[in-house]
Formats: structure tokens, sequence, C-alpha cells
């Protein structure tokens, strides 16, 4: 009875309403349809979602995850940098620890867990997280079955066939959808594009070498993995590319000590826990890389790349040579310093080297442990740009 009473009183305080003018009524109208629209909304929002990321073997499987996950852990620094970039990284509760000084907030930051390293997660640590979601990338392969026991796992990789751009622009789509946020990723990667299309033009029509110093060594890189920005979307022409194809197919790992193939695997010393690199990178060359491979696969480099000699970079005589201070980007203590390496009396006799067109990457941890994040990119192009076009 007296719910009858009420649903009559609200009837006639509606038409009491009603009668006080057009206008009146009218905003009544939009505000009502306003908080109608809110809650349909909020009644519509699913409770999860289904996304495609990569399983352990780095193929594409349909994953479903909470929709707006509020406890989220990372265990890769491209996903905390999208994480971060898109303004979810409140939600990050525990992170894998980093060296690179942009990601230090989360480091730092007594409500996030230390998580153990990009190469080894503290599985008890994780656990005590009680995550809703589980980020991680290339690296710790071998742990994605027993996260996946703890909270769904999205592991998200570089697509070097994409192009590093694009991967970027994917993986952000693909955590921005989880939240709800899509809107927010063109805008983080408006500038971009033109970025690469400005470096693209300044390398038409120019060769290069493209590598990494780790050991005393200088280990050529393919258009497969690790700083193939350069030769991919940049547009070098990366001479390294036919070298260590060759060297694949002969059964060599190195770049032809005075032009002979040598069957041997190219190892890394000063390898810390936090940045060994064994992921399987998608792409040419990226799948089957075993835990802790250090040699190529497919013709491609996609993992340390191919030990060259510097008899060899005199005969290729490359317009321009990039490195990667590897043993920089990790911390080995003692190791010498790339310029050191590259600058001996041989490498100085290279076009490249008399131009000035030897161009250390300026922020090589960012290249070597969180290339695919969107300030990643930034600071890459940065590096590329500081060199090429100031």
């Amino acid at each position: 009875m007296k719910k009858i009473l009420s649903l009559t009183l609200t009837a006639v305080m509606v038409a009491g309403l009603a009668a006080c003018g057009n206008s009146s009524t009218s905003t009544t109208a939009a505000e009502t349809a306003s908080v109608a629209e809110t809650e349909a909304a909020g009644a519509e929002k699913p409770e999860t979602i289904t996304i495609t990321a990569m399983n352990a073997n780095s193929e594409p499987i349909e994953v479903e995850v909470p929709y707006d996950p509020q406890r989220v852990v990372v265990v890769d620094m491209a996903s905390l940098d999208i994480l971060d970039n898109l303004g979810l990284g409140d939600r990050v509760v525990g992170s894998s620890t980093t060296a690179l000084e942009y990601l230090q907030s989360y480091v730092n930051d007594e409500n996030v867990a230390n998580l153990g390293t990009i190469k080894e997660a503290d599985m008890e640590a994780v656990m005590a997280c009680e995550p809703d979601i589980i980020f991680m990338g290339g690296r710790m392969a071998e742990y994605y079955d027993a996260l996946n026991e703890i909270a769904p796992v999205v592991r998200l990789i570089a697509d070097t066939d994409d192009g590093v751009v694009e991967s970027v622009r994917k993986n952000a789509n693909t955590i921005a959808s989880i939240f709800g946020v899509e809107d927010k990723v063109e805008a983080t990667m408006a500038d971009f594009d033109e970025r690469i299309a400005a470096l693209g033009e300044f390398a038409e029509g120019k060769t290069a070498l493209v590598g990494m110093c780790t050991s005393g060594s200088f280990n050529l890189l393919g258009n497969d993995g690790r700083c193939s920005i350069i030769g991919r979307e940049i547009g070098f022409d990366n001479l390294g590319v036919d070298v260590v194809a060759a060297q694949s197919e002969s059964g060599s790992g190195r770049g032809g000590r005075g032009g002979n193939s040598e069957t041997t695997e190219t190892t890394a010393a000063g390898e810390n826990a936090e940045t060994a690199e064994s992921s399987e990178r998608s792409g040419r060359g990226g799948h089957g890389s075993s835990e802790g491979g250090e040699n190529s696969q497919g013709g491609g480099t996609a993992t340390h790349g191919n030990e060259a000699s510097f008899e060899l970079i005199v005969s290729l005589n490359p317009d321009y040579i990039f490195v990667m201070d590897r043993d920089a980007a990790i911390g080995t203590d003692g190791a010498q310093l790339a310029q050191e390496i590259m600058e001996n009396e041989l490498v100085m006799g290279t076009d490249a080297y008399k131009n000035g067109n030897i161009v250390y990457l300026e922020h090589p941890g960012v290249w070597y442990t969180a290339e695919g994040g969107i300030t990643a990119l930034d600071y890459m192009l940065a590096d590329l740009e500081s060199a090429l076009l100031n």
C-alpha cells in the first residue's frame, strides 16, 4: 500500500514540475537522460574482455582478462612504460626492478612491490600482490604458465615485421582496451610517424651497420630484433642483413675474422639477471629462441647479434655505424666503453669514422630493456634525431 502511495505522489510531483513551464521541463529531461545513459553504461560494463596476446611460444592467442582491473603486476618494462603513459600507473601494485631513470617512481614507491628482475621473477612476491592481471613481455617465457596460475597473463612483444612503431601502437591499444581508455592512445602516439618520416628522408640512399658492443666485441644486428627501427622504419640500408643471413646459412656465428667463417655461438660476458635477453622475438628470425640462447635464428640476429671482425667493418665501409653499448646498458663492471672498442686503427679508416658518422646511441638501457614502450620510443627517436638531424 505504501509503495502504491509513493508512486502516486511521485507521479503528482512530476506532473507539477511539467506545469512549471517548458524551460524547466527541457532541463529536467536532459538531466534525466544523462543519468540514464550513465547508469546504462555502468550496467553494460563488462566483467571481462577478450584480447589477443602471445603465449610462451610467441604464438598469438585469445586471452580473457578482467575489464578495468584494479591490481596490476608488471614484469616487463615496455608494458610498464605504456601503462605509465596511459595514466594507469596507480593500478600497478608490483613491478620488476629497473635502472631506467624515467621509471624510477615505481622502483621507489613503497606501495609497489619489488618482484625481482625482468629475467627472474620473485613468484612469492607476485602471489602476495594478489593481482587481477599480469603483464609480461619477451623475457621470462619460462614463467608464463606459473604466472597464469596466479592471474591472467598478457604477454606483449614487438613484432619486427610490423615495425617498432606499429608494435607500440598495437600493444598500447591492447592495454588501453583492457582499461577502457582507447581514446588516449592516438594522443600519445601522435608525432611518432612524422618524426619517422623526417628521419627516413635523411636516411634515403645511405648505408649503415647496426650493432652492439659487448665484452670487447662488436656484434652485427640485422633488421629482425633490437635496433631494427634503424633499418626497417627509418630506412637505412643495413649492410649487416645480408652478412648475418649468409653466416646463418653457412653455420657461422661470427662475422668472419679475416673473411673466414667460424662455427661459434656468440656469447655475452657480464650478463646479469636483470637484463639477460632470451626472448622469442616475433617477426623474422624471432621464433624458436631457447631460454638463454644467444645464437641467431632463421637468418636473423634477434638476441645479441653476430660478432663481426673489424676487418669486416672496413670491407663493408658503411656511410654510418650505429652502436648500442650493451655493457653500459646492463651496468657491467669494468667493461670497455663502446667508443674505446670501436675507435681503433681499422675502424678509423672507414668513411663513417672520417665523416663523424659513428653514432653511439645515447640511451642504451632504453634500447636494450624497454624497446616497445611509448617513452622508450621517444628516447630512441631522440637519440637518432640528435645525431642525424641537429
